[in-house]
């Protein structure tokens, strides 16, 4: 989405913890071409009210109280196709990082990007960007860098096993595709190891990024 200059950016804040919540709502409200809409504990809450004054850019925390941000991320984008989520975390992790952004989030931002540039890349991303922390995009090219896929192509993978391994691909962690798939999550838990297993891989980051580099779903 092109940005013209008089347009303002409207923006909204799911964050437990007041003081942060707080602090993000004074900055966008306090800078000229941005408006912030709403500010919200919880997934839960963000979803009953987002309606009232729909955003164009959610910053999202992960760690929330009841549904995680993650989990969050495919419902909203569901309901608001166009809005940009950006998650506003702590952590760094790659299995966070890959789940958020195969959930369909727009970027990954850490908790210690300064204000400055968090407008930066609020404004990056109304524009079609994909802003990330520094640090999270050293991560993400360190590990293609050292994943390697090895020759052979043909995983034998069954038509559940594929079913799951998409499922994996958008984000779903283990208890939400065992509610997907109405199994439980030990059965889910039991398919996983026999996808690693002939994926040759160890975590379920690798597995997302096997099956987008060979195409497997």
């Amino acid at each position: 989405m092109e940005m013209t200059e008089t347009q303002v950016i409207k923006a909204a804040v799911i964050e437990d913890i007041r003081e942060i919540r707080e602090g993000l709502t004074t900055l966008i409200n306090f800078t000229d071409g941005f408006r912030c809409t709403g500010s919200y504990r919880s997934v839960e809450e963000a979803l009953t009210r987002l309606n009232d004054d729909v955003p164009d850019v959610l910053l999202s925390d992960i760690g929330l109280p009841g549904m995680s941000g993650i989990e969050g991320i495919r419902i909203i984008k569901a309901r608001f196709p166009l809005m940009q989520i950006l998650m506003l975390t702590v952590y760094d992790d790659d299995d966070r990082i890959f789940d958020a952004l195969c959930a369909g989030a727009s970027g990954y931002l850490l908790k210690r990007t300064p204000p400055a540039k968090l407008l930066e890349n609020i404004r990056e991303a109304m524009s079609g960007g994909a802003p990330v922390s520094p640090e999270v995009a050293s991560r993400v090219i360190k590990f293609f860098r050292e994943f390697h896929t090895p020759d052979r192509t043909d995983y034998d993978l069954t038509p559940h096993e594929t079913r799951l391994l998409k499922l994996l691909t958008e984000g779903y962690n283990y208890a939400t595709a065992a509610a997907k798939l109405g199994v439980s999550y030990n059965t889910i838990k039991f398919h996983v190891r026999h996808i690693f297993e002939k994926l040759q891989v160890h975590t379920k980051s690798e597995a997302v990024v096997k099956a987008m580099r060979d195409r497997l779903v």
